[in-house]
């Protein structure tokens, strides 16, 4: 078998996605996600101008030779555009593997280690009391797990919690030019113990919670919201500070025992050695489509299971149903599985992505379809073309450019 075509599409079905579409001389495809939030035309250059050539005539089932051919080949490696357009070419390869075989992805992958994927949704409020309804409707949607974010007092707009502008315009929606928000730590870490003490009174001590800090916060903020929130025994706090300071959650993990998660931004196992040989997360966070696909994103559960970490892939709505798709048969075969982040789709995104994956009952299976089980529907994405879309800067209050 031999890849004969290699096509990339862009499409914007609500959120922009890059996808990846190749083609074999027996008539199989493959599909993978490229999607880099922001910055979807770099990727789509980067696949276009340097990938895609390289790849007509392969085998498409060399997907190990391939990865590291891809990686290693062009000696300038690691980075977020570089690790999505291999990520990429790793599903679609997986996809077409699977399909020739004719099983799903996830029997390649060792089979079935649990019955069905349990994730965590997303609730948030302008302030505590939508917060409340927005749990509430989280768990009338099934999610055994939430993730709450609030609106903090004397901030116009947070990211992560929607409606919160004066235009309207949802804080998770991608805009055409960057948005503004403003920002206070010291406000935000006034407030977010109350919002814990608020759900824990409304919902119990059994509902697993969750909070990100979107690595805005010093080693001693990150380290003195840790131990402010342990009375409540969050599920974990995600993004505490900067992950790229691996040190920093030495001083974290000293002094809280709430549990960490860490990892959305990071590219290769590289970034995460100093924090899972020192033990210094609970939970790694990378997406299959930023990370340079399944086959990299295996052998870092494996790496991090020695040390008793546990997964939890990134799943926002800018990954597309087809990084999903890799996502949940990935969670459905690794042993040591923790929580996947399920943010879902638009209608008209399932549309162009026709999936086999399920969510029900708060829980996901990725199917039983040959491959990932996603199918492209070309006319129908060719109908919704590329805006440009980019997430807010964050600025101090005296118009300093703050962290993410």
């Amino acid at each position: 078998m031999k890849i004969v075509d290699a096509k990339i599409v862009v499409t914007s079905p609500g959120r922009n996605f890059v996808t990846l579409k190749l083609t074999t001389d027996e008539g199989l495809t493959g599909l993978g996600d490229a999607t880099l939030n922001g910055r979807e035309l770099a990727v789509v250059s980067y696949l276009t101008d340097h990938v895609t050539p390289l790849l007509i005539g392969l085998d498409p089932h060399r997907v190990e030779d391939t990865w590291q051919s891809l990686y290693r080949g062009a000696y300038w490696r690691r980075g977020p555009v570089t690790m999505a357009a291999i990520a990429a070419v790793d599903v679609a390869l997986w996809d077409v593997k699977a399909k020739a075989a004719g099983l799903p992805l996830y029997q390649l992958l060792g089979g079935a280690s649990r019955e069905r994927i349990g994730t965590y949704g997303h609730a948030n409020g302008r302030d505590i009391p939508e917060l409340l309804d927005s749990v509430r409707a989280r768990l009338a949607e099934g999610y055994p797990a939430v993730r709450i974010q609030s609106g903090v007092p004397g901030l116009k707009a947070v990211y992560g919690v929607s409606g919160t502008y004066d235009t309207g315009a949802p804080v998770l929606h991608q805009q055409a030019r960057p948005l503004v928000e403003d920002w206070d730590t010291a406000a935000y870490l006034r407030h977010v113990p109350t919002v814990f003490e608020a759900v824990r009174a409304e919902f119990g001590a059994e509902l697993p919670l969750l909070h990100d800090s979107h690595h805005r916060l010093t080693p001693v903020q990150a380290a003195r919201l840790g131990k402010d929130l342990e009375p409540y025994r969050p599920f974990w706090l995600e993004d505490c500070t900067p992950a790229e300071n691996q040190e920093a959650l030495r001083l974290v993990r000293r002094s809280t025992t709430t549990p960490l998660a860490v990892g959305e931004v990071f590219n290769t196992v590289y970034d995460y050695q100093t924090l899972v040989t020192e033990q210094l997360i609970d939970y790694v966070r990378s997406a299959v489509t930023h990370f340079g696909g399944v086959t990299p994103l295996r052998k870092l559960f494996d790496f991090a299971a020695q040390y008793q970490i546990k997964s939890a892939i990134h799943g926002p709505e800018d990954i597309s149903p087809v990084g999903m798709a890799a996502a949940v048969h990935l969670d459905l075969a690794v042993h040591n599985f923790g929580i996947q982040e399920y943010s879902g789709h638009t209608a008209l995104t399932e549309d162009v992505f026709r999936h086999a994956y399920t969510f029900s009952e708060g829980h996901l299976h990725p199917g039983d379809a040959p491959g990932i089980g996603v199918e492209l529907d070309e006319e129908l994405a060719a109908a919704h073309p590329y805006a440009a879309a980019y997430l807010p800067v964050n600025r101090l209050h005296d118009g300093t450019v703050h962290d993410w």
